[in-house]
């Protein structure tokens, strides 16, 4: 997964992109990445370190002093410009809800200023950071806490067959979801791919919860099971209904697992935020692994693609959207996205990316800011989706929607 950053909601693979990174806590392993930014205070000495750390130490001041005056320098331009960013934005949603039309005085023109000073060094008397929850830890927090242990598929394939089945009942178009989960999973990635783990390389190691073909975060489990969860409900029912033998038995107990997962969902307000924390809780890891299951998975990821679509005929828009489209909704968030997706041509041109992200999920993401206009931003997406559309895996998913009856 190439790409990382974060926005409105969302981060998956290359997107995980370019979503908003939560961390987890599963049982012990479990773990949320350290902050990344403002400058530090001065480390209390350690009376006990060693002769080795005391040097260790000594070189670590050092380099911390040279950070933070870099960086207090950094600060001083880039929180002005960001506070414009979200004036910006908070004036736009006022405009636009009374009626009004948004031209380009109504985005900050500048691109956002660059830090380029020397790393924040690590201090070598902290403990290494734990390490973010894996699929390990969604299937055992969910067996834990909820008795529920998802059915895997028989195949890779099969998956696909129910994902590509699941989508074009929701009226998603084949192209869009072919490219997204080349885009997403690397062109390769498997139901479970995890943002980080796409490709079989050395060191790799998970950055974000981001899981499945669309690469949901623990919080877009979490949300979709609270607002979906009738219908998941409903769907998993109809299943069972048709079912017999062991089957029928088996669909029963996921019902009732199912119901468990979405009242804790439900157990909160219906906002991003409150869902948020529920998801770094051991219940909320478990609620994640819905999307390993063959017969919840393929409906939880193609919810989260279509609740995008629906945002944006709600809006009024009544054009396709492009694969690139529907993927700067997923990426920054429903309202960020269709901020891009409705604008002209001209706009997309001249308006920085840096409008739609929060300043660390910008900064966390290199393909953002390296293409700093929203035209090049759409640009770079498309052809990173053709590229991967390409590749078995892609190849596969499109052949399962050509399968259908």
């Amino acid at each position: 997964m190439p790409w990382s950053g974060s926005g409105g909601r969302i981060v998956g693979s290359m997107a995980v992109a370019m979503m908003a990174l939560t961390g987890a806590l599963p049982i012990p392993r479990l773990a949320v990445s350290p902050t990344a930014g403002a400058a530090q205070a001065e480390p209390a000495p350690a009376e006990a370190a060693s002769p080795e750390l005391k040097k260790r130490m000594a070189v670590y001041r050092k380099k911390l002093a040279e950070y933070n005056k870099a960086f207090g320098a950094y600060e001083k331009l880039a929180v002005p410009y960001w506070s414009k960013v979200t004036e910006k934005r908070k004036s736009r949603r006022a405009r636009r809800a009374s009626g009004q039309r948004i031209t380009l005085d109504d985005y900050v023109l500048d691109q956002p200023p660059i830090y380029t000073g020397p790393p924040k060094p690590v201090d070598p008397a902290e403990p290494p950071p734990r390490i973010i929850p894996i699929v390990e830890d969604f299937l055992e927090n969910a067996k834990q806490h909820f008795g529920f242990t998802p059915q895997a598929p028989a195949s890779e394939v099969e998956y696909k067959r129910a994902y590509a089945k699941a989508a074009a009942a929701a009226g998603l178009a084949k192209e869009a979801c072919v490219k997204i989960y080349g885009f997403e999973s690397g062109g390769n990635g498997k139901y479970d791919v995890q943002a980080g783990l796409e490709y079989d390389t050395p060191g790799a190691h998970a950055i974000s919860t981001a899981l499945g073909y669309n690469q949901l975060l623990t919080t877009n489990s979490v949300e979709l099971a609270a607002e979906a969860g009738d219908k998941l409900l409903s769907a998993v029912s109809a299943l069972a209904d048709g079912a017999g033998g062991d089957r029928k038995a088996r669909l029963q107990e996921k019902i009732v697992a199912l119901k468990k997962m979405i009242a804790f969902a439900r157990s909160v307000p219906d906002t991003w935020e409150a869902h948020g924390k529920l998801a770094t809780t051991p219940k909320g890891l478990g609620v994640h692994a819905l999307n390993l299951d063959i017969d919840v998975g393929p409906l939880l990821q193609t919810e989260k693609l279509l609740t995008s679509v629906v945002f944006a005929r709600k809006s009024g828009y009544t054009a396709p959207l492009t694969a690139a489209e529907l993927e700067m909704m997923n990426l920054t968030g429903d309202g960020n996205g269709f901020d891009m997706v409705r604008m002209s041509q001209e706009l997309r041109e001249k308006v920085p990316t840096s409008n739609f992200f929060q300043r660390g999920g910008y900064e966390r993401n290199p393909v953002a800011s390296r293409n700093n206009t929203v035209a090049k931003l759409l640009g770079a997406t498309d052809a990173k989706m053709e590229k991967e559309k390409k590749l078995q895996g892609a190849k596969d998913l499109a052949a399962a929607f050509e399968t259908l009856p």
